[in-house]
């Protein structure tokens, strides 16, 4: 949970930002990277190694890939912002028992929240003529994220499902990651 300074702080960036980021269109994939980077960074920093007495309960989430193959590159950047939504949701909310580090889940939260951002007004700069393909993919990722939302709740939002939840998000950054430098 962030504090109010770190509001603060992320309302002076948010605002600079958005108006630098009408002009950074042209560059948001290789921001993108850097992000996706630091992110799987601090996704490590956060937390320890996997705890082995969670192994048992892993959980095949099963990503939906096809939403990052389409053939226009504005279409990919509207699915890489509803993921980052995704996980920026689920990592909003009820880490009691996560123990990690708050100030690397902080960094984390920022980042992904900065990225929305930018992605927002971009996308809505270039799809105000066309619509993200297909209603089915949205439906789609809501659907793989929804899964994993409630796999938290079912486990009471426990260290293992923490852990668990943690470890997907991780092989879905690295997907965007692997997707991305194709394009």
């Amino acid at each position: 949970i962030m504090n109010t300074l770190g509001l603060i702080q992320l309302a002076l960036i948010l605002s600079s930002t958005t108006i630098i980021s009408s002009l950074q269109c042209n560059h948001l994939p290789l921001q993108r990277r850097k992000v996706i980077e630091n992110s799987l960074r601090l996704l490590d920093k956060m937390g320890k190694k996997f705890p082995q007495q969670c192994l048992r309960e892993k959980m095949p989430f099963r990503f939906p890939t096809k939403v990052l193959q389409p053939r226009k590159k504005e279409t990919v950047g509207v699915a890489i912002e509803e993921i980052f939504q995704h996980i920026f949701y689920i990592f909003s909310k009820n880490l009691t028992l996560a123990a990690w580090d708050g100030r690397a889940l902080d960094q984390f939260q920022n980042g992904l929240y900065l990225q929305i951002e930018q992605l927002e007004a971009c996308v809505i700069k270039k799809h105000t003529q066309h619509r993200w393909s297909k209603e089915v993919s949205r439906l789609k990722l809501k659907k793989y994220f929804q899964k994993i939302d409630c796999f938290l709740k079912d486990k009471k939002h426990d260290l293992c499902s923490w852990e668990i939840s943690r470890a997907e998000m991780r092989r879905c950054l690295q997907l965007i990651d692997k997707m991305t430098r194709k394009l």
